[in-house]
């Protein structure tokens, strides 16, 4: 199926008093069009427009600009901005602007806005505001991710097929793995620790997806693997080749993701037997990791949890421990953000971004998540609609409802609206667009009345029928052939005339 994507991001560059270059082509204000191929495969192309208008701040932003720290500035910037999902306002400040640290740069904040350093010109400032724009809406990289199943898989990043499909909505299972409960008596606070440091994620990201969490605890829950004891450090190891086939043994006791319609994010927090503890996690190299856990592309995390081995040997079993959950919720959010592909890239030393705090993605990242995936949206609907087609095709007697029709024609209609607003930069309507599409496409594909099986191909109804006809058609047929006999002899017979 081919597929023509036009991606139009809209941008103000605002510049301060003082940091206007001398070199700039024409007067403020004027706009710009910058445009870009992404090369995907011969019949999907990718162009994007960055729409940009260049201006003078405004004296509401020049009051805003005079704060102290770029944080606050960013504050006080972001009520008299474009609110839209998918713009970027990047505010440019003099060179001997104290709003941005020693050495940096480029500071981008929390909302959808950035802070960039004048000097070098009109060529050089483009360069960086280049850069930025992707930084804050979509790379190459992110783009071909989403089509990854268009690309060919030389073209493809390590992290590509990291993040997760995009889909309508996601389930996540925290799960306490306790596999000794003689010895360890765990409890975590798991319903606070959601609340507290999950939700407010998952509130940024319901505009993305539904999103349903349960917990659940599993005793004598083993890891398929035996850790490896270390002497010198008289502790047990995990090596990183090991860590696949911790997996298996372990997801065929979760038994959630049977039941369900969506995927299914497992973050398992793993306190080890006192037989194997402490236990360690060691990366490629022999190293230990950091974190003690490990994630697994689009299926979630493991945390391994050590428990001190107590002081006195008359310390009475089994253990009363309580789990430090701040700790435990910092790596499992930097998992999430991981398998939903919001990991920061590797950016120049000059580029400061602001920490989202407590909601876990500043509003530039969930535009990203956005872009990308309207796109895989789109590029799912066309497959869905051709593998439909195909399907059609190749059984001639197939019925087709109206209900069924009509979500093809609303399927075919969303998609178009998705890509029309994706062309004139309007994200978020672009995005539901291409989620009602999905929806659309989905329902018609699954409609009961499709299944090919409910339709037998020409040659199978002659295979049935004929050994049931054929003992009956043999004396019809020879009947029929001696009537025409004898009744072509009749003719040849001349009539007696009295």
């Amino acid at each position: 199926a081919s597929a023509q994507f036009q991606l139009a991001v809209p941008v103000a560059v605002v510049f301060a008093p003082g940091s206007v270059p001398g070199d700039l082509p024409r007067p403020l204000p004027f706009r710009d069009v910058q445009e870009m191929e992404i090369p995907v495969n011969l019949r999907t192309t990718v162009t994007t427009r960055y729409e940009t208008i260049y201006r003078s701040t405004t004296a509401q932003e020049e009051a805003a600009l005079e704060a102290a720290t770029a944080r606050e500035a960013d504050a006080a910037l972001h009520p008299l901005q474009d609110a839209s999902l998918g713009s970027l306002t990047l505010y440019v400040v003099p060179e001997t602007s104290s709003l941005l640290p020693q050495g940096i740069s480029v500071y981008v904040g929390k909302h959808r806005s950035a802070l960039v350093r004048a000097g070098g010109g009109l060529a050089a400032l483009r360069a960086r505001l280049q850069q930025l724009t992707q930084v804050m809406s979509f790379t190459v990289s992110s783009i071909t991710a989403a089509l990854s199943d268009r690309v060919p898989d030389g073209q493809l990043g390590p992290d590509a097929r990291r993040h997760l499909k995009s889909s309508l909505g996601y389930e996540i299972t925290f799960s306490l793995l306790n596999p000794d409960p003689k010895s360890h008596a765990v409890d975590w606070d798991i319903e606070d620790a959601v609340n507290r440091y999950v939700q407010p994620v998952l509130d940024k990201l319901s505009l993305v997806a539904n999103f349903s969490v349960d917990s659940q605890i599993l005793y004598y829950a083993v890891l398929g693997v035996t850790p490896r004891f270390d002497k010198e450090s008289s502790s047990f190891l995990l090596s990183a080749h090991s860590l696949p086939h911790v997996i298996n043994p372990v997801e065929a006791r979760l038994g959630s993701s049977a039941a369900s319609l969506y995927p299914v994010l497992n973050f398992l927090l793993y306190v080890p037997e006192r037989s194997h503890s402490p236990l360690y996690i060691q990366d490629k190299d022999g190293a230990p990791v950091s974190t003690n856990a490990f994630h697994s592309p689009r299926w979630g995390g493991i945390m391994v949890y050590n428990i001190e081995a107590p002081a006195s040997p008359q310390a009475s079993f089994p253990l009363h421990v309580e789990v430090d959950m701040v700790r435990v919720m910092e790596v499992f959010l930097a998992q999430l953000r991981l398998l939903f592909g919001l990991s920061r890239e590797e950016l120049p030393p000059e580029f400061l971004l602001e920490s989202p705090g407590n909601e876990g993605l500043a509003d530039w990242e969930l535009d990203r998540l956005l872009w990308a995936h309207t796109v895989e949206n789109i590029a799912t609907v066309s497959t869905t609609l051709t593998s439909l087609a195909q399907l059609l095709d190749k059984i001639g007697n197939i019925v087709i409802k109206d209900d069924v029709a009509s979500e093809v024609y609303r399927a075919v209609a969303s998609a178009q609206s998705a890509v029309a607003e994706l062309a004139v930069g309007h994200l978020h309507s672009a995005f539901q667009a291409s989620k009602e599409a999905v929806t659309s496409s989905e329902r018609a594909f699954f409609d009961p009345s499709l299944l090919h099986l409910l339709y037998f191909p020409d040659d199978q109804k002659f295979a049935i029928y004929i050994p049931l006809f054929l003992p009956m058609a043999v004396p019809i047929l020879l009947s029929l052939a001696k009537i025409v006999r004898e009744t072509r002899q009749r003719k040849k017979e001349p009539t007696k005339v009295d």
